[in-house]
């Protein structure tokens, strides 16, 4: 007979494998506040039940089309948890998801989280939602539902991850990119807030290679910490962008410029005979890129490969309207600047010129 741990004489417990119950049941009711926040019409149920209703009627739409999206937020995660900052990584997870839905002109009306972690604790995950539900409320989405998973022997420590489920909806004719896009469209960048979401991985081994501690004061922004720095939350064009759209102004297309930079991510937007001209000199990265190029010695090239380097979205407008968007975006405010043009391709769909001012 085995001579291993003997049985509690009362049985084992869900607990006792490291699964609470009763932690959870702690973290719904934490987080109701929250979650009620993110009300909008269409969504006016309460959370707890089995799924989460939404009526498109009721939000306005008559002839729509449903456009979904999810994602994580990456190894940024590692920086929160080392950090002890979890109260914006739930801005970037809405962001990451809304973003890609508003590109083809829809509206987000809902978000589901999805929340795993070893060993639930109810402050961190209260945190973590209220991000989530801030993210919703800058995007104008419902908190719809979500799913808290418990799992010992999967995540170790303080470890967790997030993922994130958008639906949005817009009506068939509305939908982008326009079949109107031609050369001579101009392309105005707007802004991002910093790194936003991708390119964790290559940002943490130069910080590892540096020798600053998470807590240290930020080389590019010393009025903060590090950590701090790096986890500004990704921003959300949700609501200057669905302005632009419903003021009539002419946007052709929508590129988010996230993993695999302007290379990867605008030719996704583009019908195969056009090209996008970027010229680098428009561009104004924030300060925390060019720390990161000066402190690994990344070539231009793969900076714009890897990072937004500034901008965090990207418009392909009717030429005539470019001023009156820059105008719009300031007023909700945005940071607009006119960085290129479309062309006939003749070879590559991304040509630069220039150079970025790191």
């Amino acid at each position: 007979m085995s001579s291993g741990s003997k049985l509690p004489s009362n049985g084992l417990s869900y607990k006792q494998a490291g699964v609470d119950i009763d932690a959870g049941n702690a973290l719904v009711e934490a987080i109701k506040p929250a979650v009620k926040s993110t009300r909008r019409s269409g969504a006016d149920g309460e959370i707890g039940g089995f799924g989460g209703l939404f009526d498109l009627k009721a939000a306005g739409f008559t002839d729509p089309i449903l456009v979904a999206a999810n994602d994580g937020v990456g190894t940024k995660l590692r920086i929160a948890i080392d950090a002890g900052v979890h109260n914006t990584v739930g801005i970037d997870l809405v962001a990451m998801c809304v973003n890609d839905i508003v590109v083809q002109g829809a509206e987000p009306l809902f978000f589901l989280d999805y929340f795993a972690t070893g060993a639930l604790d109810v402050a961190q995950g209260t945190a973590i939602v209220e991000g989530i539900a801030e993210g919703c409320r800058q995007a104008g989405c419902a908190l719809l539902g979500g799913e808290t998973a418990e799992m010992p022997g999967m995540y170790h420590g303080d470890d967790y991850d997030l993922a994130g489920f958008a639906v949005g909806a817009a009506e068939r004719s509305a939908l982008l990119p326009r079949p109107d896009i031609a050369a001579g469209d101009t392309l105005v960048a707007i802004a991002s807030s910093g790194i936003h979401s991708n390119g964790y991985s290559l940002v943490r081994k130069i910080v590892s290679m540096s020798g600053l501690d998470w807590s240290a004061p930020a080389p590019f922004a010393p009025e903060t910490s590090l950590g701090e720095a790096l986890l500004v939350p990704t921003k959300i064009y949700v609501k200057p962008i669905l302005a632009a759209l419903k003021s009539g102004i002419g946007i052709k297309a929508l590129a988010h410029i996230t993993g695999g930079g302007f290379q990867e991510n605008i030719p996704r937007v583009l019908p195969k005979h056009l090209a996008a001209s970027v010229d680098l000199d428009a561009i104004t990265p924030p300060r925390v890129f060019g720390w990161l190029a000066k402190q690994s010695g990344i070539a231009e090239r793969e900076m714009l490969r890897t990072f937004n380097c500034g901008v965090g979205m990207l418009v392909a407008v009717a030429s005539e309207d470019a001023q009156r968007l820059i105008a719009l975006l300031e007023e909700h405010g945005e940071t607009g600047t006119i960085v290129g043009t479309l062309t006939e391709r003749t070879g590559e769909a991304v040509t630069f010129s220039g150079t970025l001012t790191l």
